[in-house]
């Protein structure tokens, strides 16, 4: 059974809506910080922020590229997660070119992601399928896509579409991708049974942002 640890750290504490203020950013990285979650993702602007704010404690600064469309120009995300990087983000969530995969346009959207992988210069990258607008083919070739590109998880949604994640898009990512590509669930997951269940089904990363409701719950759990 996992522990409360155990689950804190496969939370990306999420502070990505666009009114978030610098003081919304500060309380959540204070949060991220007492709760010690694997990381918090913000925006861009406030990388270097974040950074600062959790100098000293085991908790990473992510953020994201091509976000949420991911219809950027390829040199302009790529630039996205160079500046990432220089602010000391350890993260970067970059969503694929949606249109060119539906395209069947395979060739661009590795080389679209590989460039954002060799941008980060060693930071971790997750790629966002946004599979509320995929077919399950289209998911599956995301997927291999990603992996192909060299990121080191595959995502199911930026939070901002239509849908989130749900557990039979955890399991087909997790049966499209080799076992050391992660898997990480974002969209909806608020609920402590929704994650648990997501964990049995695959993913080992979640974007939340009910994290202390639903490490405060895991706790009284174990307590009982």
């Amino acid at each position: 059974m996992l522990s409360v640890r155990q689950v804190a750290k496969m939370i990306d504490h999420s502070l990505l809506r666009p009114e978030l203020t610098r003081a919304d950013v500060a309380a959540g990285c204070e949060l991220a910080a007492e709760y010690d979650v694997a990381s918090v993702c913000v925006k861009p602007c406030d990388v270097a922020f974040a950074v600062g704010l959790l100098a000293g404690t085991d908790v990473a600064v992510g953020t994201v590229a091509g976000f949420p469309h991911g219809a950027h120009a390829t040199r302009v995300k790529a630039a996205e997660a160079a500046a990432a990087r220089d602010d000391g983000a350890a993260e970067i969530d970059v969503v694929l070119n949606i249109g060119r995969l539906r395209e069947g346009r395979d060739d661009e959207v590795r080389e679209d992601l590989a460039a954002v992988v060799d941008a980060a210069g060693g930071a971790l990258v997750k790629v966002i399928l946004e599979n509320a607008y995929l077919t399950d083919e289209e998911k599956r070739r995301g997927c291999r896509l990603a992996e192909a590109a060299g990121a080191g998880y595959v995502k199911t949604s930026t939070g901002f579409a239509p849908t989130g994640a749900t557990l039979e898009d955890v399991r087909l990512m997790r049966a499209a991708v080799s076992p050391h590509i992660g898997v990480k669930a974002a969209g909806g997951v608020r609920t402590l049974d929704l994650l648990l269940s997501m964990v049995d089904a695959g993913a080992t990363r979640f974007g939340a942002t009910t994290t202390a409701a639903m490490l405060d719950e895991l706790a009284a759990r174990r307590r009982d």
